[in-house]
C-alpha cells in the first residue's frame, strides 16, 4: 500500500510506504510526483518505508519503466528524505545517493522525523540552464 501524505511543502510530494505495493499504488506517487512537476521547477521526495513487505511485479515493472523515463529530467530533483529504521533501506539509500549525484538522498530513524520533514522541505535553487557558451 501507498498512501501520500501531507508534506508542508509545495515542492515536496510525501508518501508512506507498507504492506504490498501494486501498480495501481505505484502510480498514484507518480502522478502526484508529476502534478508537482508542472507547478515546481524542483521536486523533493519524502518517504516513510518500514512495512513494506514486497512489491508485485507489475508494480516493479511500473517503477523501473518510470525511473528510466526521469533519467533525463533528474536536474528536477532536488532532495529525497528516507524514512526508516531498516538497515536494508539505508543501505539502499546509500547506493541510491551514489547513482544519481544531481540529487541529495538521506534516510533518516524514526525518532528523527522532525529532521527529516525540515531537510526534505528545504526551498531548492531553479535547476542550472541547459545552455551552451556563445
Amino acid at each position: 500500500m501507498l498512501e501520500l501524505l501531507p508534506s508542508g511543502a509545495d515542492h515536496v510530494v510525501a508518501m508512506k510506504v507498507s504492506g504490498r505495493v501494486t501498480a495501481p499504488d505505484l502510480q498514484v506517487a507518480i502522478d502526484a510526483i508529476e502534478a508537482t512537476k508542472k507547478t515546481q521547477p524542483r521536486i523533493s521526495l519524502y518517504a516513510e518505508i518500514d512495512e513494506m513487505r514486497w512489491m508485485t511485479f507489475t508494480a516493479f515493472l511500473r517503477d523501473l519503466g518510470y525511473g528510466l523515463t526521469q533519467i533525463g529530467d533528474l536536474n528536477r530533483y532536488y532532495r529525497a528524505a528516507v524514512l526508516s529504521d531498516k538497515h536494508w533501506v539505508r543501505h539502499l539509500t546509500r547506493l541510491e545517493n551514489h547513482l544519481f549525484k544531481s540529487m541529495e538522498i538521506r534516510t533518516f530513524t524514526h525518532r528523527h522525523k522532525p529532521d527529516a520533514l525540515e531537510w526534505v522541505a528545504h526551498l531548492p535553487s531553479p535547476p542550472a540552464s541547459r545552455r551552451t557558451g556563445a
